[in-house]
């Protein structure tokens, strides 16, 4: 007895090079195909009990995948080609190697040199974590912008007085190391403006009009970042607002 198992070709139209995101998924057709009768020759006689079918299944592949994972792929060459770091289009600058200061504790794992956040340049490079760069961010959005929003055009960028260093707090001697140190910390001393105008924490923390917004400022970080210091905070504070992101046992720290 022959036993002609039929023979089945799975054939399916190819994809386009640009597959449509917005078509559902579809099925693969299947297509029975019957050997020519010249394939008798080549098939054995078998007296063995014929094996029971199979039930042929065919998974969905839903043609929206290739196209999702393009779409992928081509905002993260946009995000490469724009300089954003820290998987974040609005944190743009550099990503840079892991490194040790040369007094125990100084360093950053995976550091990034930013410019510019959130459309607000910043008055030099500034070495951090991506964690102290995303949270300046969030600051940047939720309070320094709209403070600014009805001023001189908006906020244009910040002047820093510091970010990274490998130092002690306050440059005291035997004093304890600096968040800084770490990466974890920024200094901001001016706000500048679209239209020019250059704000100081110094003199705008007590100045009639713009004394709400630099308090609103220093609010605004409170809760956000680990430690918050401005003018009123200590001597060594008086002309700047240092942000970072140290995290406590007993809670941020605000002054």
């Amino acid at each position: 007895m022959r036993v002609l198992a039929p023979l089945f070709v799975l054939c399916a139209g190819m994809a386009s090079a640009a597959p449509d995101c917005e078509e559902p998924a579809q099925a693969h057709e299947l297509v029975a195909y019957e050997p020519s009768a010249e394939l008798d020759v080549l098939l054995e006689e078998d007296t063995s009990p014929a094996p029971p079918k199979r039930e042929l299944t065919v998974s969905l592949r839903p043609r929206l995948r290739p196209c999702k994972f393009r779409q992928i792929e081509v905002g993260r060459e946009r995000m490469r080609d724009r300089g954003a770091v820290c998987g974040d289009w609005t944190i743009v600058g550099e990503a840079q190697k892991s490194f040790r200061g040369k007094y125990r504790g100084c360093g950053i794992v995976e550091p990034v040199r930013i410019r510019m956040v959130s459309d607000v340049f910043l008055s030099q490079f500034a070495l951090m974590d991506c964690e102290t760069a995303v949270t300046l961010k969030t600051w940047l959005e939720n309070s320094a912008k709209p403070a600014f929003a009805d001023q001189g055009g908006g906020l244009k960028g910040l002047r820093l007085s510091g970010h990274y260093a490998c130092k002690t707090q306050n440059n005291q001697p035997r004093a304890r190391i600096s968040e800084h140190a770490r990466g974890r910390a920024i200094d901001i001393s001016s706000f500048i403006l679209t239209d020019g105008t250059v704000i100081t924490v110094r003199d705008g923390w007590t100045a009639e009009d713009t004394s709400d917004v630099i308090h609103e400022l220093h609010a605004g970080a409170c809760g956000l970042f680990g430690t918050v210091l401005g003018p009123d905070a200590d001597r060594y504070h008086k002309g700047h607002f240092h942000f970072d992101t140290a995290r406590r046992r007993s809670g941020p720290v605000c002054r």
